[in-house]
């Protein structure tokens, strides 16, 4: 197979009925791609996310998804394939996050962010892979992770844990399917302005983040962009990768240690 036979029409995202997700899924359809959306609590959202696609002459299907059931994850997948009548494209964007400080979290908030960031991760991403090694026309795996999966946060143990594992699941894929070739990378976003940071629908030009070199959030649009370019013919070549979409945070590590002046931080 030649890098150039590779041409994208159809997609999966999970948790595409908001933010991110929704982004995405408008990007990959305004590529030309028919896109399977994926939700867990507001159905809604998700229509709206197919109503977008659909605008761009698309083809849109949509179906819930709960990763913190693992053996349905990869069902739904395959069951959005067949919909769609194959797969080219598989966005993983689905997960949350339990804050607690290691001393008081429960067994029961870090099972539920390592099931919902990494085993139905998992799962999604196998069965993805599987489509598209039998269909045998190439693909593309794509993780969004976090800027977390390369830096931790205080009073987020199991989303940094469960992100960082989802980097290297992305990297040993990348290994694996190369063969067949299926790239694999991960996008990590940095804050961006969506309802899982309580900035629904706001802009983020008009909100100053002094810590960030670019001085603001990032637009779910941002992060869509990149992915849109990691799913076309032109990303090719890339594959094991994870692309940092921070606006500059985790530059300012060694500079914010020098310029902390009191002990906040360790509150999370």
């Amino acid at each position: 197979m030649t890098t150039g036979e590779f041409d994208p029409r159809r997609a999966v995202v999970t948790g595409a009925d908001s933010g991110i997700g929704r982004a995405i899924a408008a990007a990959l359809a305004e590529a030309g791609m028919d896109v399977g959306i994926t939700w867990h609590t507001d159905e809604s959202g998700a229509e709206g996310t197919a109503e977008e696609v659909r605008r761009h002459g698309r083809k849109a299907v949509i179906a819930p998804l709960d990763t913190t059931d693992p053996l349905e994850s990869g069902r739904v997948v395959d069951e959005l394939a067949g919909e769609l009548g194959g797969l080219d494209v598989f966005v993983n964007n689905a997960g949350t996050g339990d804050n607690a400080p290691i001393l008081e979290m429960t067994w029961e908030q870090w099972r539920h962010t390592v099931s919902a960031d990494l085993d139905g991760a998992f799962l999604c991403i196998q069965s993805a892979a599987r489509r598209m090694v039998t269909a045998g026309r190439g693909g593309r795996i794509i993780a969004i992770t976090s800027v977390h999966e390369h830096q931790p946060r205080v009073g987020a143990s199991a989303y940094v844990a469960a992100k960082h594992g989802l980097g290297g699941l992305v990297k040993t894929a990348a290994l694996e399917l190369g063969q067949y070739a299926i790239t694999a990378n991960s996008v990590a976003p940095g804050e961006i302005a969506t309802p899982m940071t309580g900035q629904t629908d706001e802009d983020p030009h008009d909100e100053p983040r002094p810590g960030v070199p670019l001085g603001r959030p990032g637009d779910a649009r941002e992060i869509a962009s990149v992915v849109a370019f990691l799913a076309s013919p032109a990303a090719s070549y890339v594959t094991g990768a994870s692309w940092v979409v921070d606006g500059g945070m985790l530059q300012m590590g060694p500079h914010g240690g020098s310029h902390i002046i009191n002990d906040d931080w360790r509150e999370g």
